[in-house]
């Protein structure tokens, strides 16, 4: 469903894309995924190295220019930290009990087929199709942003404060791969629930910190969340069926879903936050 969500939108992001795919939890592991631009060689012997960081034997599967390392879910932040300090070519993209990550520069149904994504299964994913406008067209630059366990974001929009806001967090500790804003959004709010807040809550204090304008998707381990600034320049749609619940900037993005045509079909309010969960 979403690699026919993504083909559809083509036109509308041709230069990259890239998908976040929730799959089921597995006790007591976590899944890290990691991109690089010579995979032959950052690949080899990456999961002999983190196993041996972490003390236990650690599975690797490569997609392309990805791969995904199989690791204790209690050593997952040591995991991190021994790839971006021995592993200088290699990028961490996403990690989390049940999150995969995958993006690419290209045409989305070239990026899609790449990475198998109509062949992959799981409980809900996140897409996006980009062209570029705040940043350079590169694989990092590409979304789906994460920064926190099992949480992803895509934006559409254009933040204007981001500098201030990349700033503010990197004194804080936090670690930037791009100048997109995209990913400060997504800072942010990794950064709000760090300090307590819900996600619900860290979205609606970003309608008052996050200047500019924007539609977020978020997901989260157990659903995603929707929000649109308050003047909702950007378009948006949402279809709910007992099925599934699909969003998309455009409804074309939706038309070929199964049982489209007895959905509730809506736009989505603005400044108001959304949420699903399964």
């Amino acid at each position: 469903m979403l690699a026919q969500m993504l083909g559809t939108m083509c036109d509308r992001g041709p230069d990259s894309a890239g998908f976040a795919v929730y799959g089921t939890p597995r006790s007591g592991l976590a899944k890290v995924t990691v991109q690089s631009p010579a995979p032959d060689e950052a690949f080899s012997g990456l999961a002999a190295s983190v196993g041996g960081a972490v003390g236990t034997e650690v599975a690797i599967e490569r997609r392309g220019s990805h791969a995904v390392l199989t690791v204790p879910a209690d050593r997952l932040e040591a995991v991190r930290d021994h790839i971006r300090d021995q592993h200088g070519t290699v990028r961490v993209l996403g990690a989390g009990d049940a999150i995969e990550i995958y993006k690419e520069v290209g045409y989305p149904t070239e990026v899609a087929a790449v990475f198998g994504l109509a062949n992959m299964a799981g409980t809900h994913a996140i897409g996006h199709t980009r062209m570029a406008t705040e940043s350079a067209v590169t694989t990092l630059g590409a979304h789906p942003f994460s920064t926190g366990p099992d949480q992803c974001l895509v934006h559409n929009g254009s933040l204007s404060n981001h500098n201030n806001l990349r700033r503010t967090l990197a004194r804080d500790g936090i670690r930037f791969e791009t100048e997109n804003d995209s990913e400060v959004a997504a800072a942010y709010l990794t950064a709000q629930m760090g300090q307590g807040s819900s996600l619900g809550e860290a979205l609606e204090k970003g309608l008052d910190d996050l200047d500019g304008f924007f539609t977020f998707v978020v997901g989260t381990k157990n659903g995603f969340g929707v929000l649109r600034d308050p003047i909702a320049c950007k378009p948006a749609v949402l279809a709910e069926t007992d099925r599934f619940v699909a969003f998309g900037s455009e409804y074309r993005a939706l038309a070929a879903l199964p049982g489209i045509e007895t959905a509730k079909v809506w736009e989505p309010e603005p400044a108001t936050v959304y949420f699903w969960e399964r």
